[in-house]
């Protein structure tokens, strides 16, 4: 009697301790819901930012996402560069679902970013903040922003810039537009560049040579999925975080960077 006595205590204790590992899980997630970030904060004017849970028109399961509650709106973030403790040298796959952690370095998923976008009743805006060593900060906004689906290798479509950044996606010359290209990943190439001719050498794949994956074009001024380079090492490398219209230094890899889209 007494080892079934201790045998239930056992059980009952797991389950405690279950619970209150589960309540602490759900104190890093807001009790509001919504469509996506703006409609939280429009309907919610004083919510904080943090994590929210989400279900866009059409998608059958709702998922955690990042709202970035800002004075113009809520955000919701897809993408966070601040170190070098996520990498973000990975496959297709790992694009298409995304990785990392919400709360610190990630990348939201293409298929997640697509599924938000499709809706088209909603347009989107997405706005790409940058931070360089110095901590001088620039941004730069996209209207129209959307993703293909899958089969179109989620291909890019953004529409009128503005900021201070500068268009790196349509790019610092002519030429190396990215905007209508898909994105591109070690094993699924679908850049422009068939090859690109760099002086006296032939690019194949901008993967090869830029590092990380992007919408890259022929293979652009704008990429910021690349190596992470802490100061002091963050000059002189093609594969880091770069976004060539705004610092002009050559391959300059910036500090940190926020990829992030709301509804308008």
């Amino acid at each position: 009697m007494k080892s079934l006595v201790g045998y239930w205590g056992v059980i009952i204790l797991i389950f405690l301790l279950n619970c209150t590992e589960q309540t602490k899980k759900r104190k890093n997630v807001r009790s509001s819901h919504g469509t996506d970030c703006t409609q939280i904060k429009a309907l919610e004017p004083q919510a904080s930012s943090g994590i929210y849970v989400i279900q866009p028109k059409g998608v059958d399961i709702p998922f955690k996402v990042y709202c970035e509650m800002r004075p113009d709106g809520g955000w919701t973030v897809f993408q966070r560069r601040s170190g070098g403790a996520v990498s973000f040298n990975r496959k297709w796959a790992a694009y298409k679902k995304g990785f990392g952690n919400l709360t610190q370095d990630y990348w939201l998923g293409l298929k997640t970013i697509f599924s938000m976008t499709k809706n088209k009743t909603k347009k989107w805006t997405m706005r790409v903040d940058l931070w360089d060593h110095k901590d001088v900060t620039a941004f730069a906004e996209y209207r129209n922003f959307r993703l293909g689906n899958e089969q179109a290798a989620f291909k890019l479509h953004v529409g009128k810039y503005q900021g201070n950044a500068g268009d790196a996606i349509r790019g610092a010359y002519s030429g190396i537009d990215q905007n209508g290209y898909g994105f591109s990943t070690p094993d699924r190439d679908n850049d422009g560049c068939s090859p690109c001719i760099f002086g006296d050498i032939a690019e194949t794949k901008c993967t090869n040579s830029n590092g990380g994956s992007w919408w890259y074009s022929r293979c652009g001024s704008a990429s910021l999925n690349g190596d992470w380079h802490p100061a002091g090492d963050h000059i002189g490398w093609a594969s880091g975080l770069y976004w060539h219209t705004w610092n002009e230094t050559v391959q300059y890899s910036l500090k940190a960077t926020r990829m992030m889209i709301k509804s308008v």
